[in-house]
């Protein structure tokens, strides 16, 4: 059984929570990412997308200035570095997500995985469509 320290990207941007939400989008297009982890003084506190720049800033008439911590997500679902991908593919399944945060021991930020670096043996391999199937279907 794989550990997510095993397949975890681990070249993870982050961004503080003061930094601006034009700063946020850059290190998206230039990452060609949709999430960025928030991080302060090495604890992860919340994750921004390009959805929530989308939903919370521009259709409020926020202005690119506007500090990520006004519309990043809270409450952020992570997993351990030390669990197993069939217990993150049931954590992305169950919160229908499709990246998800991994932390140490210390719950600061290590890695990232996504469905797509779910490379794994065939006996491993049905939790993780299970989840992909449960993501992908309409809530």
């Amino acid at each position: 059984m794989q550990k997510l320290s095993e397949i975890m990207n681990t070249d993870v941007q982050t961004v503080a929570p003061e930094a601006t939400i034009e700063e946020a989008a850059q290190e998206m297009r230039d990452g060609d990412f949709g999430l960025v982890p928030v991080v302060d003084d090495e604890e992860l506190i919340g994750v921004i997308t390009d959805r929530d720049i989308a939903i919370r800033a521009v259709a409020e008439g926020k202005d690119s200035g506007t500090p990520v911590r006004e519309v990043m997500s809270e409450g952020v679902v992570w997993a351990s570095e030390d669990d197993s991908i069939e217990d993150a593919a049931r954590i992305m399944s169950d919160h229908q997500i499709r990246r998800l945060p991994i932390v140490d021991a210390d719950q600061h930020l290590v890695g990232i995985v996504s469905l797509g670096d779910f490379a794994v043996d065939s006996s491993d391999i049905e939790p993780v469509v299970e989840a992909l199937s449960d993501i992908s279907r309409p809530s």
